[in-house]
């Protein structure tokens, strides 16, 4: 199955071979095969076999030509038709449907079949990088040190953990757990091979151990829909506890030793509803905690670092607010901590007689960071004020020191301050001590550490760092590498360069680049093949982290660029707040804008360029290749929300109601028309495209693989080019494709 997967994964991960080998042009090497003759590294590229011309596999049937069904759309006297709306099939068993979707991977699966032999090649390099017997880094929880094992050939983790000899020592960052013959034995928790067995598809989408130690929560999906079952079993004796909980969200915690609180959804799985289950209760007798009614919010759950508190939260895109249960009186049920105001969004923890919130507002826009007293919530003192240089993405709190996760021009920081002692007053924090990073663009993410030490577990990587795991001791100052992922097949971090660049938007607002490139292949002259990728929403950061199947493009002399457009949060909250709503066309033109710059600088040409982008990302790609078809040589959308004005009006859609402060409400004219400027399937015309792989999942529940089939039937249809495009639907994954690594 390992081999299985990493094989169906290699198309997405290099936008397929045969499409970037038109990128590639000279830098790969294909076998010289009727299809793949064109892409031979001895042609030029002023020849007249020139891989800018590549046709599909001579011996390939012709595309799929979907039927045509008109189906009419009028808002605002404005009539849209959509002749591949019959392509939606929410039950996803209609047989003209799935048979439509099987051409399209057959056609596909033809036109790839000339580039099995650089397939293969690229499957082993990608296998021959990777450790497939390995462990995460331990971490101490308890008496105990848990940890994740994979094991060659397998697919899935095992969670495993090991008895600490003698837990009252004072954790250190030094501390390593012993695996020699007089260490405490090894007890897998639970393999996810064997669960995995009888299922295409299995995910855990949560893994949970009770505060004593004793029983384990754990939530799985096996159709890709992210609609999970839990389980609780016994962690020694494997024993399960109760009967499964059905039709349950990711959101699980413990509410003490015995008992559980989970969030299930509504019929567009929308997050709606908090419940406490008591272990070996029927989940019909599940008390209600909380029904968030307003279908633009829905609920999250977490769980204090403390141990002592659960929250839940109900949020919108620019609204959040909290209730919080003493889990020790799980009974009393959940009580109001951040009360709903209109643009105030609050994430809250504790830690002794506080707690401690993060907010933000109109106001304060990157945030502030406030504690109040458990038993007066109402009263509250600024620990760190409001920066509008200084977004405060998260915090972190431990019996003695408080954690801000940072983020200042476009880079993360983590800034490490100390508390007073539990019982003391609060005030004002100052003078935090910064952690220290090397490369000049990186990936920081915050880590399950345990309270009551004074070591922060951080994870740090770079595009040419890989994933790496540091203890960082909060009362020295002292950082310890305590895992790094191996890179095999002679991988040496020290033949690629990162850097940043800014590229000038249309309006003059500079756009952040990270690149990477193998500093002994490229040339930088403008004759090297380039991959930009981007993404532009929801206020998430795409910062740059390392990924191994990337060194195949890289050691062929690719450069590989990140586009840090607005619609994101890595510039900050104005940052996100300028490309969405009636601003998102900002994400495009920051696109295109990076594109232009990057090719003036000699990193690629447009002979040359790849784009990629998934999902939202996807429907950046699909909007720029509407507008700006010309630019590029090869494009991937990978699970791409296209199909914007329709999807957005439809409130039975999963994420649609919620997300009308993301895109806006078409039910608006002013947002319809605007909305219909950029939506990638609206503006789909006669035109030249590059070529084109367009990617699905059957049982996608956060875009719904029509939008992509109808993305791919109507350029087919009307495109004037003989590019290839091509279409993949997995008919049995879901938003995040294939499970398994």
């Amino acid at each position: 199955m390992v081999l299985q997967n990493l094989r169906l994964n290699l198309r997405h991960i290099f936008c397929i071979p045969l499409t970037v080998s038109v990128v590639l042009s000279s830098a790969v090497p294909f076998p010289p095969t009727a299809a793949t003759a064109p892409f031979s590294h001895h042609r030029s590229l002023a020849a007249s076999a020139s891989p800018m011309n590549p046709s599909p596999h001579s011996h390939s049937p012709p595309p799929p030509v979907a039927k045509k069904v008109e189906h009419a759309m009028e808002m605002f006297g404005d009539v849209r038709i959509d002749n591949y709306y019959w392509l939606r099939d929410d039950s996803r068993t209609d047989p003209e449907v799935l048979s439509y979707l099987g051409q399209e991977n057959a056609y596909t699966d033809s036109v790839m079949s000339g580039t099995k032999e650089f397939e293969d090649k690229l499957f082993a390099e990608i296998r021959g990088r990777i450790k497939e017997d390995d462990m995460s880094a331990p971490l101490r929880k308890g008496s105990y040190y848990y940890y994740e094992r994979t094991l060659e050939g397998k697919e899935y983790v095992q969670h495993c953990r090991r008895l600490i000899s003698d837990s009252q020592k004072v954790p250190s960052v030094h501390d390593i757990m012993p695996t020699g013959p007089e260490a405490p034995q090894e007890h897998v928790i639970l393999d996810e091979n064997v669960k995995a067995q009888h299922h295409q598809y299995y995910s855990i989408g949560t893994f949970k151990v009770s505060p004593n130690n004793k029983l384990v929560a754990y939530a799985e999906d096996t159709k890709g829909d992210e609609i999970y079952t839990v389980h609780v079993i016994d962690v020694e004796t494997q024993a399960t506890i109760g009967e499964p909980l059905v039709g349950v969200t990711g959101y699980l915690e413990w509410a003490g030793n015995d008992a559980l609180v989970y969030v299930t959804m509504d019929e567009i799985l929308r997050p709606d509803k908090a419940w406490l289950h008591v272990l070996g209760t029927e989940q019909s007798k599940d008390t209600l905690l909380y029904v968030e009614k307003d279908d633009m919010f829905s609920l999250d759950l977490e769980a204090s670092e403390s141990e002592k508190y659960l929250f839940v939260a109900s949020e919108s895109k620019n609204t959040r607010f909290n209730f919080y249960m003493d889990v020790s009186k799980p009974e009393e049920g959940l009580k109001v901590l951040t009360p709903r105001v209109e643009g105030i969004d609050t994430t809250v923890s504790h830690r002794g007689d506080h707690f401690f919130i993060k907010r933000r507002s109109d106001q304060f826009f990157n945030s502030e960071v406030i504690a109040c007293a458990v038993n007066n919530t109402s009263s509250t003192i600024v620990l760190i004020p409001h920066k509008e240089s200084v977004k405060i993405q998260e915090i972190q709190l431990f019996s003695d020191h408080l954690v801000a996760y940072e983020r200042e021009n476009g880079l993360q920081k983590i800034i490490v301050y100390h508390l007073p002692p539990v019982g003391e007053p609060l005030r004002s924090l100052e003078s935090g001590q910064a952690v220290s990073f090397v490369d000049p663009v990186y990936s920081v993410d915050s880590s399950d550490s345990e309270f009551s030490s004074s070591i922060l577990r951080f994870s740090y990587s770079s595009l040419r760092t890989p994933f790496s795991v540091y203890d960082y001791d909060m009362k020295t100052g002292i950082s310890v590498l305590k895992k790094i992922n191996s890179v095999l097949g002679g991988f040496d971090s020290a033949r690629y360069v990162t850097e940043r660049q800014w590229a000038p938007a249309l309006d003059g607002t500079l756009i952040p680049i990270s690149i990477v490139y193998r500093k002994d292949v490229v040339k930088l002259d403008g004759s090297d093949p380039l991959l930009l990728y981007g993404y532009g929403s929801y206020e998430i950061c795409i910062d740059p982290s390392f990924k191994s199947a990337r060194l195949s493009l890289l050691d062929r002399g690719f450069v590989y660029a990140i586009a840090h457009v607005r619609g994101g949060g890595e510039m900050g909250r104005q940052w996100y707040e300028n490309g969405k709503l009636l601003k998102k066309n900002n994400t495009f033109t920051d696109f295109i804008a990076c594109a232009e710059y990057l090719i003036e600088k000699k990193f690629g040409s447009k002979e040359k360029l790849c784009i990629e982008g998934r999902s939202a990302g996807g429907l950046l790609i699909g909007a720029v290749l509407n507008m700006r078809p010309d630019l590029f040589r090869a494009a991937v959308a990978g699970v791409p929300f296209v199909d914007v004005v329709t999807t957005m009006l439809d409130p039975t859609i999963p994420l649609t109601t919620s997300e009308w402060e993301e895109w806006g409400d078409p039910r608006k004219e002013e947002f319809y028309f605007y909305m219909k400027s950029y939506s990638p399937v609206d503006n789909v015309k006669a035109q030249n495209y590059p070529h084109i792989l367009v990617t699905a999942g059957l049982n996608d529940p956060r875009v719904l693989y029509s939008e992509p089939a109808k993305f791919v039937a109507k350029l087919r249809d009307v495109k004037t080019d003989d590019s290839i495009l091509l279409f993949k639907c997995e008919l049995g994954a879901g938003h995040f494709s294939k499970s398994g690594r």
